[in-house]
């Protein structure tokens, strides 16, 4: 009677990956970066999306050409766009610039904390659990309903009249 092989040594002999669920150790992701040392990727919310470079530094940030202060005045959008640094642990490690457009501020500052996450998950891949569990790498799907023909607003009625 020949001797029966399971799934994950048949894998192993072939060359391939072996699933999820099984023992072998997973292979280390290695860091996506360019010629500069930069991480990239691509953050949205709303209407607004961000493009955003990270590498190594102390801890300066800018967004449009400005520094986050001059153009997050408000205190609580600048949390926001810092969650992912506070999470990783790498708030005075990394220098930021990034560049968005579209939506209001509050939009911005979401599409670069989203693009600021997935940045920092090419960065250091080791990272992603804990950005992962905070929730920075998940699109916020919430957009504003389209206007509707036939009502004033998207789902506002004219008032009714009974004569």
């Amino acid at each position: 009677m020949a001797e029966r092989k399971s799934l994950a040594d048949l894998g192993q002999a072939m060359g391939v990956a072996a699933a999820p669920g099984s023992t072998a150790p997973a292979a280390p992701v290695k860091p996506k970066l360019d010629a500069q040392g930069r991480a990239y990727a691509t953050g949205r919310r709303k209407n607004a999306t961000s493009r955003v470079w990270i590498k190594r530094g102390k801890g300066k940030i800018t967004v449009n050409g400005k520094p986050i202060e001059t153009y997050f005045a408000r205190s609580v959008l600048r949390m926001l766009v810092q969650q992912p640094l506070v999470t990783a642990n790498r708030a005075t490690e990394i220098d930021i610039v990034c560049t968005v457009s579209g939506g209001g501020l509050s939009g911005q500052a979401g599409a670069v904390r989203h693009g600021l996450a997935r940045a920092l998950t090419y960065f250091e891949p080791e990272l992603r659990g804990a950005l992962k569990k905070a929730g920075f790498l998940t699109r916020d799907p919430r957009m504003v309903e389209r206007k509707k023909y036939g009502r004033p607003k998207a789902r506002r009625s004219f008032q009714f009249s009974k004569r």
